[in-house]
């Protein structure tokens, strides 16, 4: 977990040494109670990040199988940004028998078999003045996936999160509306394609809705950690006990360096600007909602990444296998804490 503040540095002292300070100490413990109800609401938030959506994807797998159950039947309702608006999405895709059609298990093996098709130059570099990656290839498998399925198919409650251009407003994509109002339910496929347009490597998304239109980018560039959208959105359907599970994927474990980042202009900040504003934003997401929801209704779970590149878009082999291996660490690092969040959301 991700220190803040008093609490020490992102990977120094215990990760954990902030359940046992907060514990009977938070917002929701003063005014709620000590514990859950029965009947709290069940939240979950995944963070964007890319081909790191792997670490999540096989933490679900993980809760999974201690569950017997899928994700969609212990959940409530879930959100992603970016690369979390994948697993959210598909959670809550419907199979042909009713239930989520995918596990988390299959959604970690389309990172590792086909993450490539997510970052596809073309036949040749786009440049400096254009975005990184084509997006034909990546709406080719996201047609393949989703086909014509509506957010209003879903399964259980889903919004992935988006940033609208043209009216500078946020823009979520939510599967409530769009079973309320036909002019809010789109095409799954195509709330993703908005919510992983991420600046400077994808094209933003233009789409036409019953005569509106819309110009969406990654909602990463307000809420890379959605934990606290999560947060809002439930309490905004009327004041009510909730358990969170916030789902990282994974922290810059190396630091930047004065001799390094000195004499950096535009150019060489243009692209790490954006992994220090994600992750800046997402520690402070999470440590507002330590203190309020407290270790008794609130479970973060990330890992620092070391050894595997921190780039959203390095999908070789090596690296996808550095972060299978960094996922198997993390499971174990929070082996007591995901017995214990499994008992709770299993009902």
């Amino acid at each position: 977990m991700v220190a803040v503040g008093a609490h020490g540095g992102a990977h120094g002292g215990s990760r954990h040494a902030w359940r046992h300070e907060l514990a009977g100490n938070s917002i929701f413990h003063r005014y709620v109670g000590e514990t859950p109800e029965s009947d709290s609401v069940r939240a979950l938030a995944i963070d964007g990040g890319g081909i790191r959506g792997i670490l999540p994807c096989l933490l679900g797998a993980e809760i999974e199988k201690r569950t017997g159950k899928r994700v969609a039947e212990l959940f409530d309702f879930i959100v992603g940004t970016s690369t979390g608006s994948i697993l959210a999405l598909g959670a809550a895709t419907p199979g042909p028998d009713g239930k989520s059609k995918w596990t988390a298990q299959q959604g970690a093996e389309l990172y590792i078999n086909r993450g490539h098709e997510f970052f596809d130059r073309g036949h040749f570099s786009m440049g400096a003045f254009h975005e990184k990656y084509r997006h034909q290839s990546f709406e080719r498998l996201l047609d393949e996936q989703w086909g014509d399925i509506r957010l209003s198919d879903s399964i259980t409650d889903c919004v992935a999160t988006s940033y609208e251009l043209t009216r500078r407003e946020v823009h979520h994509f939510d599967s409530r509306m769009a079973k309320k109002d036909p002019a809010f339910d789109f095409p799954m496929k195509t709330a993703i394609r908005a919510a992983t347009a991420a600046p400077t490597f994808f094209e933003p998304a233009h789409t036409i809705n019953l005569e509106q239109q819309h110009l969406l980018i990654d909602g990463a560039v307000y809420a890379n950690n959605p934990a606290m959208i999560a947060f809002t959105e439930v309490q905004r359907m009327g004041p009510t006990d909730m358990m969170l599970v916030s789902l990282g994927t994974g922290d810059e474990a190396e630091g930047m360096h004065w001799d390094v980042i000195k004499d950096w202009g535009f150019a060489q900040w243009a692209r790490p600007i954006l992994n220090v504003v994600f992750d800046a934003a997402s520690e402070s997401v999470d440590y507002q909602l330590r203190h309020l929801l407290g270790p008794e209704r609130y479970h973060r779970f990330q890992v620092p990444i070391d050894g595997s590149t921190h780039r959203l878009d390095d999908a070789s082999p090596a690296n996808i296998q550095r972060l299978m291996a960094q996922a198997e660490h993390m499971i174990a690092d929070h082996h007591a804490e995901i017995d214990d969040l499994c008992e709770k959301i299993d009902r």
